[in-house]
This record gives structure tokens, C-alpha cells and sequence, in this order.
């Protein structure tokens, strides 16, 4: 009898680079761990992952080694970015998207014909409308927060380094996928981040229900997308008969 076949997988990856934005910078690590879909119909962690280092071509500035701690003879022999990333990135045919925590990040580096055009979940998006109560969306705030099922501490050591940030992320994405939708995570993802509390001025620290009229014009202005498409999604809330105050959580699942 045949073996049966593998499932289908969700790849999480997580990048260590020299800096934020190529082309001035490049990837020095990648990490990965699958989540995959069980007979049971729930999500879990699936296989071992792993991590590679890259060689980046250029040398890693001091305050980024001061970060993740990856040095320059620690990867002068390591191959290219070209060299391992479709292979990191691209298991097919059995990958139906990638994942990653800020994934607008990954995406720079991670580029359409590396990924065959990949679809992306932002783990940060979604868990700001799944766990608005959460006091921090970064990765490791959600880590200790949550205190994910089965999760091992160790396994999740060092922070920022490749393969630990993906394996903790991999966590927050296996809840999420039992929580809501694959599709309702990529819709999710596609749009700007609605950021459960004011973050600067003033409001800061309040819910944006919270806020008064003439405080949420001034955010439709902001730089920031993440913070105008919140404002503009609160006015419209509003505009449709919504008050202003608390506001449960199941209300950020509809929007």
C-alpha cells in the first residue's frame, strides 16, 4: 500500500537581515515551520522546519548584529539569497500560502517569482482582529500572553533569530486557523492593519470607538495607512447608526 499523501502545508518563514529595505539590504537567515491542515479537521504544526544562513553579500552593519547576532564569518560561506530561496520558499505543489509575523516585511525580500506569486497571512493583522485585547500584537508579547498549547520554551530561543521567530509564529498561525478561516485570514491580510487602540496623542491607549468625532478626523490624514484605514473604518462604523464606546469583540470579526 502506497503511503498516503502529504497534506497540504502553510509555509511560516521569518527573515534576519542587514537592515529594513532592499535593495541596500539583503537576508543573512531564513526560518521556516509548516502548519498543515489534520484529518481532524484542525491545524497543527507539521514537521521538523528549519533555518539556513545567507550569504548577504555586503557586510552586517554592528546595530543589526546587536539584534539577531549573526556575524560576517558566520555566513561568508553560506550560499546566495538566490541560491536558497525559492527552494525555502516554494515547496510545491503542496504550499497554499506563506505566513509571517508583520509579513509586509518578508514580502520585500520574498518577491513574487521566488514565491510563485504566493498568497500571504500576516499574523500581526489577524491578530489584532481575533485577540484585540491583547496589550502588545508583537511576536513575543502574543507568545507570553497567549501561552500557545504545547508550545516548547526552548524550541522558541533565541528571539530574532530565524527559525525560533517562525516555530513561535507557526503557534499564533495554528490558533488562528482554528479560530477563523484560511480564507478570511488572506482577506485579512490584504488590506491595512485595524489597530484596536489609539496609538499616539492625547486618546492614546483608548479604543477608537472611544474616541470623539473630532479626534478621529484628524487620523483620516495620518501617514501611517494602518492608522488612516482604522479612523476611516470607525467613521464608516459610525456614519451607519455604530455609538461611540466599547465596542465586543465579535465586532471586529464582521469588519
Amino acid at each position: 500500500m502506497p503511503p498516503p499523501p502529504k497534506p497540504q502545508i502553510i509555509r511560516v518563514i521569518d527573515l534576519e537581515t542587514t537592515g529594513n529595505a532592499p535593495p541596500a539590504h539583503a537576508v543573512c537567515e531564513i526560518g521556516w515551520q509548516d502548519v498543515a491542515l489534520g484529518a481532524d479537521g484542525r491545524w497543527e504544526l507539521y514537521g521538523e522546519g528549519g533555518s539556513t544562513l545567507v550569504n548577504p553579500g555586503r557586510p552586517i552593519p554592528p546595530i543589526t548584529q546587536a539584534i539577531h547576532h549573526i556575524l560576517d564569518e558566520q555566513v561568508a560561506d553560506a550560499p546566495y539569497w538566490h541560491d536558497v530561496a525559492r527552494q525555502a520558499l516554494d515547496p510545491w505543489p503542496r504550499r497554499v500560502a506563506l505566513a509571517a509575523h508583520r509579513a509586509s516585511f518578508e514580502e520585500q525580500y520574498c518577491t513574487p517569482p521566488l514565491t510563485r506569486s504566493a498568497d500571504w497571512i500576516c499574523t500581526w493583522k489577524c491578530a489584532m482582529r481575533l485577540w484585540p485585547d491583547s496589550p502588545s500584537f508583537s511576536n513575543q508579547v502574543l507568545r507570553y500572553w497567549r501561552k500557545p498549547v504545547g508550545i516548547d520554551h526552548a524550541r522558541g530561543l533565541p528571539i530574532h533569530r530565524a527559525f525560533p521567530d517562525a516555530y513561535v509564529t507557526a503557534f499564533h498561525l495554528r490558533d488562528m486557523l482554528n479560530e477563523s478561516s484560511l480564507a478570511q485570514l488572506l482577506e485579512w491580510s490584504r488590506v491595512p492593519g485595524l489597530l484596536p487602540r489609539v496609538r499616539y496623542g492625547p486618546d492614546r491607549g483608548k479604543e477608537w470607538s472611544e474616541i470623539e468625532d473630532e479626534s478621529l478626523q484628524k487620523f483620516l490624514g495620518d501617514r501611517d495607512e494602518d492608522v488612516r484605514f482604522t479612523a476611516e473604518t470607525e467613521l464608516a462604523r459610525r456614519s451607519e447608526g455604530g455609538s461611540v464606546g466599547r465596542r465586543d469583540a465579535s465586532d471586529w470579526l464582521l469588519i
